[in-house]
């Protein structure tokens, strides 16, 4: 591109614009080398430096009819995502607003001069007009690309940050706020709603006799289990080792919460070549059995409970 403008100047008789141009070969060699070496700071600063230079000596040689003052427009968003980006790799800040500013005013300096004094160089050979769409198309094509990607940026950073505001770190699972709202949600609504408090037997003596790597992994595998052994049903995290399931159709409840139960009973957990038996207990509530979350979650941690200090590993319903 650069050799293609160096030939075009020096058709209309440039002279000046032909030999401003080779410094811009040496700038992009020099750009390469720096993103190389991953040195973005001073790539950003010598490449906005000399475009911005750039655009201003064209625009006044040649005057507006080419378009090169367009670039401008392009360059200010570039310059507060590539700020963004120089954070991101090795710390140094881009001051974007700054730089914007200095933009803008060496823009309407440089394009105030062609306006009272007219251009420096003048050309009959009609290729303004071609240089116009070209640059044009060249600088909203940038304007589409990096506010894609900025928009883009941001979306994904928030799914991201909903996604670790509901689930839970270990177990992949959602956590305690997340399920909370859920269970909010059936409030007023028909009694066919149930929740199971599910709590893994014994669970202290597995972090006690195999340590806690071996408890995470208990965690996680549980967890799986859980998520896999029944569809329909919300399973979450409540906290410890202990999981809330939310469901709906309360007559299947009990065959739903067994075959959690009977999963997890015959999965050979095995943790560097040691094989753990696990077990869980739940206790499930029908929404109809309490008239607030607090009292329906706890008629089923009271079941649970029932269920541990009889013999463990079994389904308490009513």
């Amino acid at each position: 591109m650069v050799f293609g403008l160096m030939a075009f100047f020096h058709v209309i008789k440039a002279t000046f614009l032909v030999y401003f141009s080779i410094p811009t070969v040496l700038v992009y060699v020099i750009g390469y080398i720096l993103i190389y070496k991953e040195k973005l700071y001073g790539y950003v600063v010598m490449v906005y430096c000399w475009l911005t230079l750039y655009m201003g000596v064209t625009t006044i040689c040649l005057g507006y009819g080419y378009g090169f003052h367009l670039y401008c427009m392009s360059m200010i968003p570039i310059i507060f995502y590539t700020g963004y980006m120089a954070r991101s790799i090795d710390g140094k800040p881009i001051h974007a607003i700054v730089a914007s500013v200095v933009i803008v005013a060496f823009y309407l300096a440089t394009t105030l001069i062609p306006t009272f004094r007219g251009p420096i160089y003048t050309s009959d050979t009609g290729a303004d007009t071609l240089f116009w769409i070209v640059n044009s198309i060249i600088v909203f094509s940038f304007l589409i690309f990096y506010t894609y990607v900025m928009i883009k940026g941001i979306t994904d950073s928030e799914d991201k940050l909903k996604a670790l505001a509901m689930k839970d770190n270990l177990t992949g699972l959602y956590n305690r706020h997340y399920i909370l709202k859920q269970l909010e949600t059936t409030s007023g609504k028909n009694d066919e709603y149930f929740v199971a408090m599910a709590d893994i037997d014994d669970f202290k003596k597995v972090n006690d006799t195999y340590g806690h790597n071996a408890g995470d992994y208990i965690l996680k595998t549980v967890a799986e289990i859980m998520r896999e052994a029944c569809d329909n049903v919300l399973v979450s995290r409540w906290g410890g080792e202990e999981f809330l399931v939310l469901g709906y159709d309360k007559n299947k409840a009990q065959e739903k919460m067994e075959k959690i139960r009977s999963s997890i009973n015959k999965y050979n957990f095995t943790f560097e070549e040691k094989s753990i038996k696990v077990s869980v207990t739940i206790g499930i509530a029908e929404r109809s059995e309490a008239d607030t979350i607090d009292k329906w979650i706890q008629v089923a941690d009271d079941r649970l409970y029932n269920g541990k200090t009889s013999g463990k590993n079994r389904v308490i319903f009513k």
